[in-house]
């Protein structure tokens, strides 16, 4: 009986040490992966638009299951080199924003229902950037920017136009592709 308990204690140990093995492998997978979104987008680093992801029917894209009633674009960031802002004018199609940090998680999203006279535009930035930005500004006259904290100094924003109908996909890659995504001058300078 001795040797029939110290089998299943010998067991058990294996079973659990296999499990966390694969569990912490499981986890820490996406770190290794060499085409991440980041990876992907961040070619539009240097760009001051966003770069269009999804093509109509999904020809030419990465995603793995695109919408054709959606455009969507990327745009990348590194804030090591100051604010970034993004800004689009709203029309008659749904347009929305995400942005996330380089490993994914969203950590801001916004649709053109928060648009003002037409416009849409968020500033991201670091903790430190923020406490720069409002010790810089006049008191008489502060800022009207939306102004977001990113997580982590890279990142990327995903753009959404919707397209109601199919003719109107050509108007919804028009509206993605004029998304601004550029450094901030009025709170880098």
């Amino acid at each position: 009986m001795r040797n029939r308990g110290r089998f299943l204690i010998a067991t058990l140990c294996g079973l659990v040490i296999a499990a966390g093995v694969h569990i912490v492998a499981i986890l820490a997978s996406p770190s290794f992966a060499e085409q991440d979104t980041f990876g992907r987008v961040q070619s539009t680093l240097t760009a001051d638009t966003a770069q269009i992801i999804s093509a109509p029917g999904g020809q030419n894209t990465w995603l793995p299951l695109p919408d054709p009633a959606v455009a969507v674009a990327a745009c990348a960031f590194d804030l090591r080199d100051g604010p970034m802002r993004v800004a689009a004018k709203t029309g008659s199609l749904i347009l929305s924003f995400s942005f996330h940090t380089k490993t994914g998680g969203v950590f801001f999203a916004v649709t053109d229902r928060a648009a003002v006279r037409g416009e849409l535009e968020i500033v991201a930035m670091t903790a430190r950037q923020l406490d720069e930005a409002r010790a810089a500004e006049d008191e008489n006259e502060p800022s009207r920017d939306v102004r977001i904290v990113a997580p982590e100094q890279q990142g990327f924003v995903i753009v959404r136009v919707a397209a109601p109908t199919p003719s109107l996909r050509a108007q919804a890659e028009e509206a993605a592709k004029a998304v601004s995504c550029a450094a901030d001058q009025d709170v880098a300078g």
